[in-house]
């Protein structure tokens, strides 16, 4: 008999013994202290038959932060099948979505004005944001392609279209700014962990509002140029003044 040490329980896991770690967080996000650690693990030469994988909340975050990404995606493929079936176009949707492309820099400013991180709450408040920057520039195209329709050039069309929508556009995006502020500025108690999620629709709402009134307009011009010049080399004439 020889007195020695040992462990008192052997985990396993699919067939290999595990060495369990657990820890909280203090002062810091979860996905900053998880990138620490992984930085220094993948600096860490193991011996043969070792490894690591993380577990607990950090791959509840990773796994959430999957499915918010998969649900940003079919959203995004959603809305460009119902504009293309609303307006009997391949073309105009994409420029009516390019507002999608503007959200991110209204909410990466918003998320460092309010030093806030991008956790799975300001994810959730990117997700909302896609059907409310679309909104606006539906009203805004939309309201051109009935101008055109009526024989009014394009870029008339486009500016009176910014003139008159530019109401609408500012009272929804107002309203939807004030309802958020509560929220953003975790006005009540425990609501610091949502708080991202209003501070990203502030932020993606402000942004892409005012950028929609310059650049998907311009977009708009350049793909009805290309469809036109389609149109033109295929020798069909475009039905009612749409690409």
């Amino acid at each position: 008999m020889t007195p020695s040490t040992g462990p008192n329980q052997i985990n396993r896991r699919d067939l290999n013994r595990e060495v369990e770690i657990n820890a909280n967080v203090s002062g810091r996000s979860l996905g900053e202290v998880s990138a620490d650690i992984r930085k220094v693990l993948d600096d860490t030469t193991f011996p043969p038959g070792y490894g690591y994988r993380f577990g607990g909340s950090t791959k509840d975050m990773q796994e959430s932060f999957a499915y918010a990404v998969s649900a940003l995606a079919l959203g995004v493929v959603f809305i460009y099948m119902i504009l293309a079936s609303q307006f009997r176009s391949f073309v105009q949707p994409v420029a009516l979505m390019a507002s999608l492309l503007l959200t991110p820099i209204g909410v990466v400013l918003a998320l460092l004005l309010f030093r806030s991180t991008l956790n799975m709450f300001s994810i959730i408040g990117i997700v909302m944001l896609m059907g409310l920057v679309t909104k606006n520039a539906i009203l805004l195209i939309d309201f051109a392609i009935r101008s055109r329709a009526e024989g009014m050039e394009r870029s008339a069309a486009l500016l009176h279209a910014a003139h008159v929508r530019l109401r609408p556009i500012l009272m929804t995006t107002l309203a939807m700014v004030f309802g958020m502020v509560p929220l953003a500025f975790a006005l009540t108690e425990g609501s610091e962990q949502r708080a991202p999620m209003g501070q990203a629709v502030i932020g993606g709402v402000l942004a892409s509002s005012l950028l929609t009134l310059v650049v998907v307009p311009v977009i708009y011009t350049y793909l009805d140029d290309l469809a036109n010049w389609a149109h033109r080399i295929s020798g069909f004439a475009p039905a009612g003044g749409r690409p």
